[in-house]
């Protein structure tokens, strides 16, 4: 009777371990709006920042949700407003007057990115085109952690983890990271502010903030976070020169579609 309690206790311990491996973390991600990467329209003419015309009302940051879903080796990322652009149409003297109209429009690409833990690599896959036409591609990016981190005596809970505080300087300015060692992985919505143990469950600066709103470790299949996608392989910068392409391409008809 006693070895079979002694074994029973075992199984027990073992798929705790297993569920705690695996999981979904979402974050609330607010960033400052910058009006230069926006589209907007006033009788068909597209206008820029500074232009007399150039709406006053536009929001000051945008809100969105952003999730990871991990096991095993891999994690992967989604966000709530992914694969849409958000076209602003403002209606003007002549044309019945009313408030801005706002369309969404799908992005002329599909992009999908996952984190490959155990290597410390992110892997993104871009698509280009649709059914037959399709092609993706594969860019590998090995994740270069920010050094000279100060880290602090500093504790709070962040969805439920006990994290510390620590202050890094990043893109020319002061960022704070919040993580917690109680995951048993790597991670970081910023790859380069991946702490050297556990996960960034909050980071703030002064042009954005990720905080994780909700955590659980409910079993997840590696399967569906592992990429299995073909691809033809190409460097970061390649990467970023064809999905520019691809917008430019796209902001083109869309001009020559308003313009007819």
């Amino acid at each position: 009777m006693k070895k079979h309690l002694f074994l029973f206790l075992l199984l027990g311990i073992g798929q705790h371990s297993y569920s705690q491996k695996s999981g979904q973390i979402a974050y609330e991600v607010v960033r400052k709006v910058d009006p230069s990467g926006m589209r907007i329209m006033i009788n068909g003419e597209q206008l820029k920042p500074g232009d007399p015309n150039f709406p006053s009302d536009i929001p000051d940051t945008r809100t969105f949700g952003q999730k990871v879903s991990f096991s095993g080796d891999y994690a992967k990322e989604s966000r709530d407003e992914e694969n849409m652009v958000v076209r602003t149409v403002m209606q003007g003297p002549g044309t019945g007057g009313g408030a801005p109209q706002r369309t969404n429009m799908g992005r002329p690409f599909e992009e999908k990115s996952y984190v490959d833990i155990k290597r410390g690599m992110v892997l993104t896959y871009l698509t280009i085109g649709k059914d037959k036409d399709a092609k993706t591609y594969k860019s590998e990016t090995a994740i270069e952690r920010t050094p000279n981190w100060q880290i602090t005596d500093q504790t709070k809970k962040i969805a439920g983890y006990q994290c510390k505080k620590a202050t890094v300087q990043f893109r020319n300015e002061p960022y704070t990271v919040w993580f917690t060692t109680d995951l048993p992985f790597q991670y970081s919505p910023i790859p380069a502010l991946t702490p050297e143990k556990g996960v960034a469950l909050l980071i703030e600066a002064s042009r954005e903030q990720f905080k994780a709103t909700k955590v659980n470790t409910d079993e997840i299949d590696p399967k569906m976070v592992e990429p299995d996608i073909q691809a033809e392989s190409v460097t970061k910068e390649q990467l970023a020169d064809i999905r520019q392409k691809a917008m430019a391409d796209f902001h083109q008809k869309l001009m020559t579609g308003e313009g007819n």
